[in-house]
């Protein structure tokens, strides 16, 4: 009997959290074709206060959506820009087609999205798996690119090298046994200090849970593992042109596939401090920006700190 309050009480808390999951601005739809399936991609399209003639696309990550860059908009809308932020196909409140999804396909949706709103130039924000799309974003549209700025992109080792590979069933049948306390439990990791007000965000992951199709949202979770497993974007950093901005918490050490490591290996990769590093050099014009003590998410952690060196580039 203890045991079924329990869950009663903990289903009825998830639920009141997810209620309170509510985007800062309308969502409006964008409906496209791929690989003969028609889907939609949701999306914030935020117009500015005094504008300045720019416009700022949000990507965020893969356990995330929009919703997540809900801080940051206002402060982008208030200094003139138009900002842009689609929840990805796959994920928040998009479509979750079954699909061949790639870094290259995501992508060209955006564009797309672009197109059909006139907007001919962009700076791009990335973060997480965000600036993995952010960086193939650039390379494949360089003239729509004007700047880009990565927080705590993943992807900046390859992590096919030394992480154990997983079929995509064995993947799938991973996601399909996610639950509340499995989510929260990963997210936890992106902070050194777990506090309170970051429990929204394991809500508005969690919304996938009580989706009536959410076998269908594991496997586009498993398709899009797969993905950054397989698709690296490292050894192309070169190849970038723009103003680049990398925007590192020191305390990150996320790896894409952490559980499959040893514990030496776990110390080993995800060291963020040397990779921002790293990936910096790599590009002509990049500027990087370390915020000591802060982990895999600077503008949730500290707004402020991560909203002082976003401004200072921009």
């Amino acid at each position: 009997m203890q045991k079924i309050l329990l869950m009663l009480f903990v289903s009825a808390f998830v639920h009141t959290l997810q209620a309170q999951v509510r985007y800062p601005f309308p969502l409006q739809r964008f409906v496209f074709q791929v690989e003969g399936k028609t889907s939609y991609m949701s999306y914030m399209d935020v117009q500015p206060v005094n504008g300045n003639g720019k416009t700022i696309l949000l990507l965020h990550g893969k356990n995330f959506s929009g919703y997540y860059w809900k801080e940051v908009i206002p402060v982008l809308q208030a200094r003139g820009y138009r900002v842009i932020v689609p929840d990805l196909p796959g994920f928040g409140r998009s479509g979750k087609p079954d699909l061949h999804y790639s870094f290259h396909m995501l992508s060209a949706i955006n564009k797309s999205l672009l197109d059909s709103l006139n907007i001919g130039q962009v700076i791009v924000i990335g973060h997480s798996m965000g600036g993995m799309l952010a960086i193939r974003f650039t390379l494949l549209f360089p003239a729509v690119t004007d700047k880009l700025i990565l927080e705590n992109p993943i992807g900046l080792e390859d992590y096919k090298t030394f992480i154990p590979y997983k079929t995509l069933d064995q993947l799938y049948a991973k996601e399909k046994s996610a639950t509340y306390e499995s989510y929260k439990k990963y997210q936890q990791s992106y902070y050194p200090e777990w506090k309170s007000v970051y429990e929204q965000y394991v809500a508005a992951q969690a919304e996938a849970l009580s989706d009536p199709g959410f076998d269908s949202i594991a496997r586009v979770n498993a398709i899009t593992y797969q993905m950054i497993y397989e698709q690296p974007v490292i050894y192309e950093l070169k190849r970038i042109t723009q103003p680049v901005l990398f925007i590192i918490g020191q305390a990150d050490r996320t790896v894409v596939g952490k559980d499959l490591l040893a514990e030496d290996q776990k110390k080993r990769f995800g060291q963020y401090p040397q990779l921002g590093k790293e990936a910096a050099a790599r590009i002509k014009n990049a500027k990087l920006i370390e915020l000591p003590g802060l982990g895999h998410i600077p503008h949730v952690q500290d707004f402020p700190a991560f909203t002082k060196a976003l401004l200072s580039f921009l």
